[in-house]
């Protein structure tokens, strides 16, 4: 299990161990992004650091009808102590947790700041 809290943004906040391909971790605090169909968004800054290797770049159509490119890196995220090893998009300054990194997970908020966040194995299981 998973858990979080909301902050005063009312955004759902959890903490990831991400690690490099060196075998170097860092936990981060992302927001889950409902919105997100991707894995995981990730800054610049922190692909540097943890020398995620380079997959292939990328085009996305934004809400407002701009097309952006941005590159692709693989990551290894550490979810219930598990190893998945995902691809991650290298976009904006905030770390952003994507429905499909939490396929086969439930998803359970208390809106309201300082409200749960609770990610647990549906009885599925989670997928890799």
């Amino acid at each position: 299990m998973i858990e979080g809290a909301v902050n005063s943004a009312y955004e759902p906040v959890i903490t990831l161990t991400l690690q490099g391909p060196s075998g170097q971790t860092r936990e981060v605090k992302a927001l889950v992004d409902t919105g997100n169909n991707g894995f995981l968004t990730l800054p610049l800054e922190l692909a540097t650091e943890l020398r995620l290797p380079f997959r292939a770049r990328s085009q996305a159509l934004l809400a407002n009808g701009a097309e952006v490119s941005y590159d692709v890196h693989d990551v290894t995220v550490l979810l219930d102590g598990q190893p998945r090893y995902i691809e991650a998009d290298i976009v904006g300054p905030t770390p952003l947790v994507g429905m499909l990194l939490l396929d086969a997970y439930s998803l359970y908020v208390e809106i309201k700041p300082g409200g749960r966040v609770v990610i647990q194995p549906t009885s599925e299981g989670a997928r890799s």
